[in-house]
C-alpha cells in the first residue's frame, strides 16, 4: 500500500510538471492552479465532513493530559528523524540537541509521554527532507496541492518518501498498531490546528490563496532557519 501511495505521488509530480508549460494562463508562481483549486476543495470538503468532526470530539472529550501525552508521544518520534535531517544539513550542533531530546524524552519521560527535555531548556526543532534538499540547492518547484495530504511543492513531494522512510513509526509492528497510530496521530495534530483553521476560515476571503501563500512562506522561512532573502532576491530556482 505504502509503494502504491508513493508511486502515485511521484506520477503526479511529473504529470504536473509536464503540464506546466501549457498552462501559462495562472500566475508564475502557481502553474497548477486549477488542479490545485479543485483538489484543495476535494481536500476541504474532506476534512469538513471527517477530519475536522472526529478531531472536534477527541479534543473536547480526551482528557487533556491524555492530549498532551498522545502530541509529546509522537513528537518524541518525530525527533529522531529532525535530528538525522539536521546532520545532513550540517547543522552539528542541532543534531546534537535532538538527540538529546530523544534520549532524555525517551528515558525519562516514559517513552516520550512527558516532554522533559523542554522543560530543561532543551530546544525543539522542526526538520524535515524537503528542507534538507532546500538547504542542499533544490529549488521548490510550483505550488502543488496533495490528495488530502494538502499543499506542497515538487521539490516536498519528491521528498515524501524519504520522510516516510525516515519515520520510526513506520517500522512499528504489529500492522494494526502501527496503523491506529497513525490514525490517531492525524486525528491529534488536526484537534491542536482547530482555533487556528477555525481563524483563518473566518478571516480569508480566498481560502485557497490564503493557504497557499502561507505554506509557500512557512516553508521558505523553515528551509532558510527564520531568514530568508529578500523578496527582489535573484534566482530563478527561488519561489516565493
Amino acid at each position: 500500500m505504502k509503494k502504491t501511495a508513493k508511486a502515485f505521488l511521484f506520477a503526479t509530480a511529473i504529470l504536473l510538471s509536464g503540464c506546466a508549460s501549457t498552462n501559462g494562463n495562472n500566475t508564475a508562481g502557481d502553474p497548477f492552479e486549477g488542479y490545485n483549486r479543485a483538489m484543495f476543495q476535494f481536500n476541504d470538503t474532506v476534512d469538513r465532513v471527517a477530519l475536522k468532526p472526529v478531531a472536534t470530539v477527541y479534543r473536547d472529550n480526551l482528557p487533556s493530559f491524555v492530549q498532551t501525552g498522545v502530541s509529546n508521544f509522537f513528537s518524541n518520534i518525530g525527533d529522531v528523524w529532525i535530528m538525522v535531517n539536521n546532520f545532513l544539513q550540517g547543522k552539528a550542533e542541532n543534531g546534537l540537541n535532538d538527540f538529546m531530546r530523544v534520549a532524555v524524552n525517551t528515558t525519562l519521560g516514559f517513552g516520550g509521554i512527558l516532554d522533559i527535555a523542554s522543560e530543561a531548556g532543551i530546544t525543539k526543532h522542526n526538520e524535515d527532507f524537503g528542507q534538507t534538499l532546500g538547504k542542499w540547492g533544490v529549488g521548490s518547484g510550483p505550488y502543488v496541492v496533495l490528495p488530502l495530504l494538502g499543499g506542497s511543492t515538487l521539490r516536498d513531494t519528491a521528498a515524501l518518501p524519504a520522510d516516510i522512510y525516515g519515520d520510526p513509526w513506520t517500522y512499528v509492528t504489529p500492522v494494526s498498531v502501527r496503523n491506529t497510530g497513525a490514525v490517531v496521530r492525524v486525528i491529534d495534530r488536526r484537534a491542536s490546528l482547530l482555533n487556528a483553521s477555525n481563524l483563518m476560515e473566518d478571516a480569508a476571503l480566498d481560502r485557497y490563496t490564503f493557504f497557499r501563500d502561507g505554506y509557500l512562506q512557512r516553508r521558505q522561512s523553515l528551509v532558510y532557519d527564520g531568514a530568508p532573502p529578500p523578496a527582489n532576491y535573484d534566482d530563478e530556482d527561488y519561489q516565493p
